[in-house]
């Protein structure tokens, strides 16, 4: 990395934290960073987060897949924008106002996301929260200027089994102009419940984050621990969680695939894939003891083992999805009415995807193969064949066929762990002391990053868990404008963003 930005980060005075160090920056170097980024393209804005005195920020150089930290001193509760130079900054800059109340002097939007008024203190992570028992403010949606534009207000309570989340349509005909989202209805004060606490006691937490990524959240908490603190799990442990992980990747996808076709109004794929998902959960809790795998992947290790019949239902349960596969695909691409649902709908440019450093299936279907699972420190994957598939179509259909592609290429992962399941212990013991550590655990919808700052004692300091939702929540509002009303949920289930990840 040798770059503008890259060079003023490295200027900084290193904090120790690993495995990738963090700069701090004074205010006024700290001020130059936004330049210094829109001078160096390929170093990507991973997250954005603050604690009572500081702001920090993590970034991924791309073309070596080397990731860096920064911070800044917060002076008088101000620090310099980066929404500037990156777009996926604005939400990071929205929450850290609401959480902490620092703010960002030239920031792109700051408007309220999710604080609704309805807490009784604001800031309630800073140094001194202000009570607070006002009226609860009107939301607030960007102007929208045509003729004949008018809006349709969708949520936060939808139809069916969804988390809560408020989208405003401005519409011009059939035509979506503008989609604007308002999320936070199921902000749960997780990072609040998680300060204070021992790794052990926090890690219950970050498994429910978001439901569905319980496995990643799980091991990329508690892989940052272990780097503050200088701790390897044991081998068996790196394998188990490796092999739960791919499972969640395979379950999820799945699901996926069989709601974007039963959005589209085609049952009988939504249907297969149902039935086939449900014979991996069962397997899952024949082998973990639970259909999702929470609370199993722990700070040192995993707990317990795989059950002893365990590898033999989930092979089989494999066997059958592995099986189904090509003749599922073959009805998927026959049928030229669902064809025409998918292709072309919801189209992701692949500058946006790069723009916003979008990971999982919604980078990799707009032509950004990172994959966390690739970096060295990804134990075992490095040992480990599989291939990151990429394509550049960036629509519906291209976001479908990523997921099934990934099926294959988990199934065969899941096939080479058991192989070489090694031997040997499950946990590892946590020396009780300070440290800070960052970790990116690659889940179904892309890398989940988690940072964590430990006292003397061993309790949480300060903390910032990001679920990948926080960087394609975004570029959903952008893939929809320009498609009718209609196909918003065949782009939104195309998506597929957790709520919960990014309402903390």
């Amino acid at each position: 990395m040798m770059g503008p930005a890259s060079s003023l980060i490295r200027s900084g005075n290193p904090q120790g934290a690993k495995p990738c160090e963090r700069f701090l920056l004074s205010p006024t170097a700290w001020g130059q960073l936004p330049a210094a980024l829109q001078q160096e393209t390929e170093l990507a804005l991973l997250g954005l987060w603050a604690d009572a005195a500081q702001v920090h920020a993590c970034f991924l150089h791309e073309p070596s897949a080397e990731a860096v930290l920064a911070s800044t001193p917060a002076a008088g509760w101000n620090y310099a924008a980066l929404s500037p130079a990156r777009p996926g900054a604005v939400r990071f800059e929205r929450m850290i106002l609401e959480l902490w109340g620092h703010h960002a002097e030239g920031a792109v939007d700051l408007r309220p996301w999710l604080d609704h008024g309805r807490w009784n203190l604001r800031h309630p992570l800073a140094a001194k929260p202000i009570p607070f028992a006002g009226e609860a403010p009107q939301p607030e949606f960007l102007p929208v200027e045509g003729e004949g534009i008018h809006q349709i207000p969708v949520g936060p309570i939808h139809a069916g089994v969804i988390e809560p989340g408020h989208f405003r349509f401005s519409v011009q005909g059939e035509v979506v102009v503008r989609l604007e989202q308002r999320l936070g209805y199921t902000h749960k004060g997780a990072l609040s419940l998680m300060l204070g606490t021992s790794p052990r006691a926090a890690v219950r937490y970050a498994a429910r984050l978001s439901g569905d990524t319980t496995v990643a959240h799980s091991w990329a908490f508690s892989a940052a621990v272990e780097a503050a603190l200088g701790v390897t799990p044991p081998p068996r442990a790196l394998h188990l969680r490796a092999l739960m992980l791919e499972l969640e990747r395979i379950h999820n996808h799945l699901n996926d695939w069989g709601f974007v076709c039963n959005d589209a109004a085609f049952a009988f794929p939504h249907a297969r894939c149902g039935f086939l998902r449900e014979g991996v959960l069962r397997a899952i809790a024949a082998a973990f003891g639970h259909r999702l795998m929470m609370d199993r992947v722990l700070p040192g290790g995993v707990a317990p083992d795989i059950a002893p019949r365990g590898a033999e239902a989930i092979l089989a349960a494999l066997d059958a999805v592995e099986a189904e596969i090509p003749s599922l695909m073959q009805i998927y691409e026959a049928h030229a009415s669902l064809q025409d649902r998918v292709v072309t709908t919801g189209y992701l440019r692949p500058d946006l995807a790069c723009a916003f450093a979008a990971g999982g299936h919604v980078g990799r279907a707009s032509g950004r193969g990172f994959d966390a699972r690739r970096l060295p420190q990804s134990q075992p994957y490095p040992t480990l064949r599989f291939d990151v598939p990429v394509l550049e179509a960036g629509d519906v259909d291209a976001r479908v066929r990523i997921r099934v592609l990934e099926l294959g290429q988990s199934i065969a992962l899941v096939r080479q762990i058991l192989a070489s399941l090694p031997s040997g212990e499950l946990m590892a013991p946590l020396p009780v002391r300070a440290g800070e550590g960052v970790a990116m655990i690659e889940g179904f919808r892309g890398e989940c990053l988690h940072w964590i700052s430990l006292d003397d004692g061993g309790l949480i300091r300060a903390l910032f868990p990001r679920d990948p939702s926080w960087l394609q929540w975004p570029l959903l509002e952008a893939a929809i404008e320009d498609n009718i009303v209609a196909d918003f949920q065949l782009c939104n289930k195309s998506f597929n963003c957790s709520y919960s990840g990014v309402d903390l």
